[in-house]
């Protein structure tokens, strides 16, 4: 068994309950602990500790990042989640539980800063540093023994310390053997947690716990899973592989391999975001088809011109709505060609849009691309003239607003072709 204090740094054998050094109770020991090399670190409470930073004098309330009565939590701090308040809650229903909360308005562009300030202290220590978000990323730091001067655990410890002291925030830190145990591990003891999972007790942790854990497992996938009689993951663990993928497609597989505490993804830096979304929440709720065009538009828009900065071109187009009564809507569409233009996006996703205006009322839209392609890849198809049109024509509006600003044109709705 190795040891390591998260406060002096001390390192040894055995499992104190204080560092004898330092008589510190935080002391992080584990069998596997000077062997494992792949660590998830996730901010705690991000947007709401940027703000309890630069606002001292919200210590010690609750607050509430988030937008609009009719809006939903985007993240609260911890005062604010003992009340029960939770990110993507509907904002009329977190006041309800904590009606003192101090609600502010998301800095986007304050959190990037402070994101980039954290990610480009953790690329010091490797190369392999993969982002999920704004607030948490993935390492590798295998073979970093020499350059760092320690173990990566060792290392990790030092970096969370210094994260918090010369930026003011708290991340908490997971290291395991593979990507899938170390985020699993970055959440078991948060804020400012350092947890570990080992390869040789991975199966055991993870057998009693829900299979809601798992990654791509969502409220209807439960219930799926529930039919099946699986309700934990020791459940799918036991499970006939071929039964997985008999059931639930190529995903089945997947399944076994995460219940098994198997997950072979490399952190991969240079991995391509799997999607680009814009969404809004309207201040009264939309029945009617033009209206929600209206709302749409703009949210293809930002969704292309993310896409052609990216230089990607997505290949399904994806309708997201959120009904009255707050159930999330999502239609999909595989696309003939790759996009990367707002016209194209448009007139799919107004086609989706179209037969679920079944006298329903709705609160939010939203549009996205997702199953990205290099840009130049897209132009070779061989049908993609009328794509290539569009997409001149929209980079064409872009230099504009680049050169004159956003206002300097404004496209309408002429564009959507309809």
């Amino acid at each position: 068994m190795k040891a390591l204090c998260r406060d002096c740094f001390w390192t040894g054998d055995g499992a104190p309950r204080r560092c004898p050094a330092c008589f510190s109770p935080r002391v992080a020991a584990h069998a596997e602990l000077d062997r494992l090399a792949i660590a998830h670190l996730d901010c705690d409470a991000f947007y709401a500790s940027v703000e309890k930073r630069d606002r001292p004098e919200l210590r010690d309330l609750p607050v509430i990042v988030g937008g609009g009565k009719r809006g939903v939590v985007t993240t609260c701090c911890y005062i604010a989640r003992i009340s029960g308040v939770r990110s993507a809650m509907p904002m009329f229903k977190a006041l309800k539980l904590c009606p003192e909360a101090v609600v502010i308005k998301p800095d986007f562009s304050k959190y990037r800063a402070e994101s980039a300030r954290i990610l480009g202290r953790l690329s010091h220590l490797t190369p392999l540093v993969q982002p999920l978000s704004l607030d948490e990323a993935w390492m590798d730091l295998s073979g970093t023994e020499r350059l760092n001067g320690g173990f990566p655990a060792l290392v990790l410890a030092k970096a969370q310390a210094e994260i918090e002291r010369e930026s003011g925030l708290t991340v908490s830190i997971g290291v395991a053997p593979n990507k899938f145990l170390a985020k699993i591990a970055s959440d078991l003891d948060k804020p400012r947690g350092f947890s570990i999972i080992g390869a040789a007790e991975a199966k055991t942790f993870l057998a009693g716990r829900p299979a809601s854990i798992l990654p791509g497992v969502g409220p209807a996938f439960v219930r799926a899973l529930e039919q099946a009689g699986l309700r934990t993951v020791g459940d799918l663990a036991r499970a006939d592989p071929r039964m997985l993928v008999d059931r639930f497609g190529a995903y089945g597989l997947r399944l076994s391999q995460l219940a098994q505490g198997q997950d072979s993804r490399a952190v991969d830096p240079d991995q391509q975001r799997k999607a680009i979304s814009a969404e809004t929440t309207f201040e009264e709720d939309l029945t009617e088809l033009e209206p929600l065009c209206d709302k749409l538009w703009p949210l293809c828009e930002r969704v292309a011109k993310q896409a052609r900065a990216a230089g990607a071109a997505g290949r399904v187009a994806t309708l997201k709505l959120r009904t009255a009564d707050f159930r999330i809507v999502t239609r999909r569409r595989t696309l003939a060609v790759p996009t990367q233009t707002a016209r194209t996006l448009f007139q799919v996703a107004r086609e989706l849009l179209a037969p679920e205006l079944r006298g329903g009322a709705y609160r939010l839209i939203g549009a996205g691309l997702s199953d990205f392609i290099d840009a130049g890849d897209a132009g070779s198809d061989l049908f993609a003239g009328d794509e290539r049109r569009t997409l001149k024509g929209e980079q064409a509006i872009d230099a504009l607003r680049a050169k004159f600003g956003a206002g300097a044109v404004v496209s309408g709705r002429a564009l959507k072709g309809s």
